[in-house]
């Protein structure tokens, strides 16, 4: 079963339950009183997909693939088609990153400390997020440092404070309104010293100042450079699936100022809309390494391609 054992694949299908009902359930019902695949039929489910917020781009390519299939396979069975839908949605998430034998807990052994900044905007989960990676580390024998350089509010620090106590892991953290990068570089130094394994940077969401958030982040970048000359190993972007379409405008522009490496998808168990995953997917091109399926500790579940389809096709 790879990285998700049954726990989190129950977690997955239940984080899923409104995805599932919204689009499984008008699948289901498009074919059981489809006769005939004909125009009528895709226009159908090109809606379905719609509203689900696939988006429109992945939604036309989505039918364009099925079409072909059906064409070159000589398939006019409606029961068939479910069958084809599963499998070319599966093979739109597997195509980043040949995600299947990617472990995203896996830590190179030439890189300790392995850096992680952390980034996205405030409100989508991200210092949740943040002290339940700590938690998955620490549980895989990792020693986690993580750095609060979200300096700007200080509800984030008390909150950050909160989770790494609940996840047995330490914090670096200054008074509100000091220089992020301090944070981080003292985080780093602290890292090398301690022999840690792991360190998580907590960043801005949004500033209070006249600086840019992009440039900011850019900042902190280059000072951890200071310390270790190719951090951050990578940087993973936090995006709330309830947000839909809107998550696609801002990993766009995370992208392009800082070079977002991998997403995490959280409060997909909040949303009917859990299709958006797949617009993510097509239009940014960057592997999503873990879903966040609830408010529990062990919620964040590593992403799996084809756990995530099963999970919206099996009742």
């Amino acid at each position: 079963m790879g990285i998700l054992d049954k726990i989190g694949l129950k977690k997955i299908k239940d984080g899923l339950t409104k995805t599932r009902n919204n689009l499984l359930d008008k699948i289901t019902n498009l074919f059981s009183s489809t006769k005939v695949i004909d125009d009528n039929f895709f226009s159908e489910l090109e809606e379905i997909l719609i509203t689900a917020d696939v988006g429109v781009n992945m939604t036309m390519e989505i039918i364009s693939r099925l079409k072909e299939r059906l064409k070159s396979e000589r398939i006019n069975d409606v029961s068939e088609v479910n069958l084809i839908l599963k499998d070319e949605l599966e093979k739109i998430l597997k195509s980043i990153d040949n995600q299947t034998s990617h472990d995203p807990f896996y830590i190179p052994s030439d890189k300790k400390p392995f850096v992680i900044m952390i980034v996205g905007v405030n409100g989508v989960g991200k210092t949740t997020t943040i002290g339940k990676l700590a938690y998955n580390y620490k549980i895989r024998g990792k020693k986690v440092l993580i750095g609060a350089a979200d300096t700007f509010r200080a509800a984030a620090n008390e909150q950050l404070e909160i989770w790494a106590k609940r996840a047995g892991v330490d914090i670096i953290q200054q008074q509100k309104g000091s220089d992020p990068g301090a944070v981080a570089f003292d985080t780093l130094k602290s890292a090398i010293a301690r022999n840690i394994d792991v360190v998580l940077i907590d960043t801005a969401g949004r500033l209070h100042t006249k600086s840019n958030l992009m440039e900011e982040l850019k900042k902190v970048k280059r000072v951890m450079q200071k310390v270790i000359p190719d951090a951050p190993h990578e940087i993973w972007l936090v995006l709330d699936a309830t947000t839909g379409q809107n998550a696609i405008q801002q990993a766009r522009q995370f992208t392009q100022s800082i070079g977002v490496t991998g997403l995490i998808i959280t409060k997909l168990d909040g949303t009917a809309k859990g299709g958006v995953l797949f617009a993510i997917v097509n239009e940014l091109k960057i592997p999503v390494k873990f879903i966040g399926v609830g408010e529990d500790i062990d919620d964040l579940q590593p992403f799996d391609p084809s756990a995530f389809v099963d999970a919206i096709f099996e009742k």
